[in-house]
């Protein structure tokens, strides 16, 4: 529209003379304008439709219409049976004309188990992009991939990694320990869920040892077992005193690991934190010792005055005349006497 009023100030035309040279520049000039301003409709197709199982077997820069693009399967893909048409044509109205997928998935063939394992299919197939899983039996363990794909491989079809195996599970032996020992500790291995017991030995001072930790241990996996070694140690914690309380079970000379002990307080006072704690690993008491704090007396409530009574006036007449009077008035607890002559 700039260009076009540009124009007519450049290039005035007198209507009287509409066939004049200066006229008819103009008019050319204001076509020209028009035919690169104004949009145009396109004649051409946009890129050809793509698909998930098939791709142009030639891809150009520009689609007329009457051009026809012919696809082919991608790899890991292939033409369905019954064969479906596999071109498409860019039509006069600059679309293309439709075309549905017309490739299915290649498969790979099917895995046997293991021997002491299986194998599985999570897809519910053996297709391009499925996976397959194995597991072993109980007392068994997987050597390689646990999850293979099935993929393309050249030409053909395979999985992404050969299947693993399934090897029995064996421990070496567990650990030894200071003053300690545990059963069948003349064996080289053992087998998937084979226990081993520890204890302590005998102490040679005037204490003995505790066994600290787990007492017995079971192979489960690899070289693996269930937890780490015992301790064997002295373990002993201080004599329990609790002030102004006292001991109700638990009574000893000494106390070893995972002694236990019960207190109470003594009258007039209440127990504040756990009534039990055990001798732990550390040769501590836990939880920490109770206290027995003394209960505080209870204060009595401010007295409040006892109801008024009516009062009795007591008078002393002599010839008609008062001559003494006595009046008095009690509150409980307490008498009010008033005299008057």
């Amino acid at each position: 529209m700039m260009a076009f009023c540009a124009l007519r100030k450049a290039l005035p035309c007198r209507p009287e003379n509409p066939f004049s040279s200066r006229c008819f520049v103009e008019i050319l000039w204001v076509s020209l304008a028009l035919v690169f301003l104004l949009p145009m409709p396109s004649d051409a197709c946009d890129e050809p439709p793509k698909f998930e199982s098939m791709r142009p077997q030639v891809l150009n820069t520009t689609y007329r219409p009457g051009d026809r693009v012919e696809y082919e399967c991608r790899p890991g893909f292939q033409p369905m049976v019954p064969a479906l048409p596999t071109s498409s044509v860019c039509q006069d109205d600059n679309t293309w004309s439709p075309l549905q997928e017309a490739c299915r998935r290649k498969a790979c063939s099917n895995l046997p188990d293991p021997l002491n394992g299986q194998v599985s299919y999570p897809n519910g197939d053996t297709l391009f992009g499925s996976k397959a899983q194995f597991t072993c039996n109980t007392g068994f363990y997987i050597i390689g991939a646990e999850t293979v794909y099935c993929q393309v491989s050249g030409n053909v079809m395979a999985w992404s990694e050969p299947s693993p195996l399934c090897e029995k599970i064996l421990c070496k032996p567990p650990g030894e320990i200071p003053n300690g020992k545990y059963t069948n500790s003349h064996k080289d291995v053992f087998e998937y869920n084979e226990v081993v017991t520890y204890s302590c030995l005998s102490s040679t001072g005037p204490d003995e040892f505790s066994l600290v930790g787990e007492s017995s241990l079971f192979c489960i996996g690899k070289d693996e077992w269930s937890s780490d070694p015992p301790e064997c140690k002295v373990v002993k914690c201080p004599y329990p005193v609790v002030p102004n309380g006292e001991i109700v079970s638990g009574f000893g000379s000494k106390f070893y690991y995972k002694a236990e002990v019960v207190f109470k307080c003594n009258a007039g006072f209440t127990l504040h934190g756990r009534d039990t704690i055990v001798c732990g690993a550390n040769s501590t008491w836990e939880p920490e010792m109770p206290q027995c704090i003394k209960d505080s007396k209870p204060t009595d409530p401010p007295a409040t005055p006892g109801p008024s009574h009516p009062g009795s006036v007591m008078s002393l007449i002599i010839n008609g005349a008062e001559f003494f009077h006595l009046a008095f008035i009690y509150s409980s607890p307490f008498f009010i006497f008033l005299f008057g002559l």
